[in-house]
């Protein structure tokens, strides 16, 4: 028995038609992956994820009930917007039982290449456990990282290979076969930790990434601590592409 993980560092690496089968996982680490996971466990209802700005506000305006707009361009809140993409503006008061249109710069548009996938799910540190206990029993998967404006991003291929490593730990037998991305990604996540995975350490490493830099440049240096920390929830949200919202199962 083989379990076949391909890794896509960019959206843009991915043929859409090489997904069809596969369960894949989003991953934007810092921060549109680990603010979506946050949300839904606060109570969010659903998470409706828009590629742009635009797009968002008119479905907003189409949706009935309570709906709040989040998400960000250059890492701040879009002007007219509820809420940012910082996982903290995300509590139970704020997000419980509202339905919440989303759109970032690069995690929402991560989303669109992987509409002919079997399934899509929401992948970060906040729920590295539980995502990898779902993957186990799964013959094709594919990791797409966002990256940041069409570049590899450090923290995007650090947790693709912390989820190929806990798959290879729980492999019960069987083979993995990976692509060439895969095996960069298992790379610099060992070179990276050098052993060590405890949550300070993984915290300096991603305040040491690109996006670390971005998100402290603009003052929220605590969002990456926050996605530093690992298996904070036991959830898997899935986006459903049938209807593309993004729901709890």
């Amino acid at each position: 028995m083989q379990q076949r993980i391909n890794t896509y560092l960019l959206p843009d690496l991915v043929d859409p038609q090489e997904l069809d089968g596969a369960t894949v996982v989003v991953i934007d680490v810092l921060r549109a992956t680990t603010t979506i996971i946050c949300a839904l466990v606060a109570g969010a209802k659903e998470i409706i994820p828009c590629q742009e700005v635009d797009e968002a506000k008119v479905r907003a305006n189409e949706l009935t009930g309570d709906i709040l707009l989040g998400g960000e361009r250059g890492g701040l809140r879009i002007e007219g917007f509820d809420l940012g993409n910082s996982p903290a503006e995300y509590s139970s008061p704020v997000v419980s039982q509202k339905s919440i249109v989303f759109t970032t710069t690069n995690g929402t548009r991560a989303m669109m290449c992987c509409q002919q996938a079997r399934r899509v799910l929401i992948g970060a540190f906040v729920n590295l456990s539980a995502l990898c206990r779902d993957l186990a029993a799964v013959d094709k998967v594919a990791l797409v990282c966002a990256g940041t404006q069409g570049h590899v991003t450090l923290e995007d291929t650090l947790f693709a290979g912390a989820a190929v490593e806990r798959l290879r730990e729980n492999r019960t037998g069987r083979s993995i076969i990976m692509n060439d991305q895969t095996s960069i990604a298992l790379a610099v996540w060992n070179q990276a930790l050098q052993g060590s995975d405890s949550v300070e350490k993984l915290t300096a490493v991603l305040a040491d990434s690109g996006g670390g830099h971005n998100v402290q440049a603009i003052g929220m240096a605590k969002d990456i601590e926050f996605a530093a920390t690992k298996d904070r929830f036991n959830v898997v949200p899935e986006l459903n592409i049938a209807d593309w919202r993004i729901y709890l199962p």
